[in-house]
């Protein structure tokens, strides 16, 4: 009858992720006549888990290429913007609180998808998706062999019985003989070429 061992060891315990919309206002110095461009760069974040809840605090910097009075000039306004995220992950066991990590991942980087004018400033759409794991002490069950493994026997010679095997397989016993039946034939062919001559 076989015996089990529990092993408490780290695995994911609760894994999510959840799509991001959000709006921001972004003051210029100028009055914008046409937004020309905007791209986000510089995506940092962490997790914690407070409460029950994960909270991912996070910043990424926006560059915003606008055009001002009346579209003859163009200036680029970089803004560093900021966000805490609070979401529920279910677990799919319990385990010590002191003893989880919380890895998240961006699995779509923040990205601009609509920029407009708005009086003295810009307003922009940034979309972004989060990708949480909740890594913890959980308890696996091991089926456990009482008996011990036979040992292998170590023979020195074992490389000199695969040589010998391989000679065995690859030399050709009728070597000589197919040697010597070509020489007869050749001399044969020299000397008809000789007495045709």
């Amino acid at each position: 009858m076989q015996s089990y061992k529990e092993i408490v060891t780290k695995a994911i315990i609760g894994k999510g992720k959840k799509y991001y919309k959000n709006n921001y206002v972004i003051e210029t110095e100028f009055v914008p006549t046409t937004v020309l461009g905007c791209w986000v760069i510089n995506h940092k974040f962490k997790g914690s888990e407070v409460g029950g809840k994960i909270i991912i605090d996070g910043s990424f910097d926006v560059n915003i290429w606008y055009s001002y009075d009346n579209d003859t000039k163009t200036t680029v306004i970089t803004k560093t913007l900021t966000y805490s995220e609070s979401v529920t992950v279910r677990q799919r066991e319990t385990t010590d609180s002191s003893t989880k990590d919380i890895i998240v991942r961006s699995l779509k980087q923040p990205n601009c998808v609509n920029a407009r004018e708005k009086d003295k400033s810009i307003s922009i759409d940034i979309e972004k998706e989060l990708g949480i794991e909740i890594v913890g002490d959980t308890k696996v069950k091991v089926a456990i062999e009482e008996e011990e493994e036979p040992w292998d026997i170590i023979d020195d010679n074992e490389y000199d019985e695969k040589v010998d095997k391989e000679i065995d397989e690859n030399v050709k016993k009728d070597y000589i003989k197919e040697d010597n039946t070509k020489k007869e034939e050749i001399k044969e062919e020299i000397s008809n070429n000789q007495s045709n001559n």
